[in-house]
């Protein structure tokens, strides 16, 4: 992973309320946020072979992932508003460390997983654990103004992509040992990050700034209102709904139809998708502070969501491997759109908000994870075979990429709108 400048992290921690150790709490929440991915990515090549080896069916293995994903992302929905206001109240640093804690332990616990049961407790556990990446985000809102977020947030997304660049690759190599060892790993990598964090982080949120806990907005419907409480908030979740059903295109699909349209194996997909990764890391790490200051949130982001557009619907119409991967370039401009949405939306609620902010977002983004693989497994099945009722097998991309002009449409009027309102304001 190339090292970030030194000036990155000055002007990252310009304004920050941190007490000392600035710089060193921006390296930490990038390099904690690298480890619970690489953490979470190492598990992936294995445990869907872990699965089929209690299921004992292919088939069957299929059916039970899937709703382990589904399992996943639903406690994601549940637990997003609840840890996010923990953090609006107690502070970031004790949801972090202890979400680092609870991560080592659900993977041990999945290590010596006896049977598929068990297997269904670590996904539910680790469900809860992982929703403190909302935490992580309001840590970031805390230490940079708000002209500096969206930097902030292409940070973080990188950190995410690299570790999931990472992770599957330690994971696969890992597997070959045991089905078991990646877990372990995974246990341990949790247990750095853990002690990590509770030798160096500093607290983000003065206890002036902390709001009281409140289960009306704590649970995820309540959390949920505190995006119609601005019609530009209300507008923008549904820009981040949008983006999120699209991506998980890729989750749901890409590997059936990589196989099934180019013939490439396990090991290409693995190289396409560690090469997917890096670029994404390209954009948010570099790219994105450079766009923003340039252009500005709204302009980067609807860019993002545009290039996106475009290069997934070239994925579905690639008559050959060669132009998929070539639509890889502009379809890396869609990691412009996440960190600039979450910065526009930081502006419209209260420093004492960005917890429960963060957690909203994210069941947002955990409602398109429990609905959007089943859609576009649907949609790819009914696109292959003797007799498809669609007529291309990258159907789904082309849904997906309409999905996302959608969202850039939704986006560029609602964030016009907001800029109108504050300059008249």
């Amino acid at each position: 992973m190339p090292a970030l400048p030194q000036r990155t992290f000055e002007r990252l921690s310009v304004s920050s309320p941190v007490y000392g150790g600035r710089r060193a709490a921006i390296a930490f929440i990038f390099v904690t946020a690298v480890i619970d991915v690489i953490a979470m990515g190492i598990v992936i090549p294995v445990l869907p072979a872990l699965i089929e080896q209690f299921s004992g069916s292919n088939a069957r293995a299929g059916e039970i992932n899937g709703l382990f994903v589904a399992l996943w992302a639903g406690m994601q929905f549940v637990a997003s508003p609840i840890i996010g206001s923990l953090s609006d109240r107690y502070g970031r640093r004790p949801v972090i460390l202890l979400s680092a804690a609870g991560l080592a332990c659900d993977y041990l616990l999945m290590a010596v997983a006896p049977n598929l049961w068990w297997l269904a407790l670590g996904r539910l556990i680790a469900g809860v654990t992982s929703a403190s990446f909302t935490t992580v985000f309001a840590y970031m809102a805390d230490i940079t103004p708000p002209e500096g977020r969206a930097r902030a947030y292409g940070l973080i997304g990188a950190a995410f992509s690299g570790g999931f660049v990472l992770g599957p690759l330690f994971g696969g190599v890992l597997g070959e040992i045991s089905p078991r060892a990646p877990f372990w790993a995974a246990a341990a990598l949790s247990g750095l990050a853990l002690l990590y964090g509770a030798f160096i982080l500093p607290e983000s949120l003065p206890r002036e700034r902390r709001m009281a806990f409140s289960w009306s907005r704590a649970n995820p419907f309540g959390a949920l209102r505190l995006l119609r409480s601005h019609p530009e908030l209300s507008g923008l979740a549904v820009v981040n709904f949008l983006l999120y059903f699209a991506h998980h295109v890729f989750s749901a699909v890409f590997v059936l139809y990589a196989g099934y349209r180019y013939g490439w194996s396990a090991w290409e997909v693995g190289v396409l998708l560690a090469g997917v990764g890096a670029l994404d890391m390209l954009v948010q790490g570099v790219l994105v502070g450079r766009v923003v200051e340039r252009f500005g949130d709204r302009a980067t982001m609807i860019a993002g969501l545009f290039g996106g557009a475009l290069g997934i619907a070239v994925m579905g119409l690639a008559p050959s491997g060669a132009w998929f991967v070539a639509a890889m370039l502009p379809n890396a401009l869609w990691g412009l759109a996440m960190p600039t949405l979450q910065s526009i939306m930081t502006r419209h609620v209260s420093e004492s908000e960005q917890g429960q902010l963060q957690g909203a977002t994210m069941s947002v983004g955990s409602i398109a994870g429990v609905i959007s693989p089943l859609f576009f497994g649907w949609v790819y099945a009914q696109s292959v075979g003797e007799s498809p009722a669609l007529p291309t097998p990258g159907a789904a991309f082309l849904i997906a990429a309409l999905v996302l002009l959608a969202a850039a449409l939704i986006g560029w009027a609602v964030a016009r709108q907001a800029e109108r309102q504050a300059a008249a304001a």
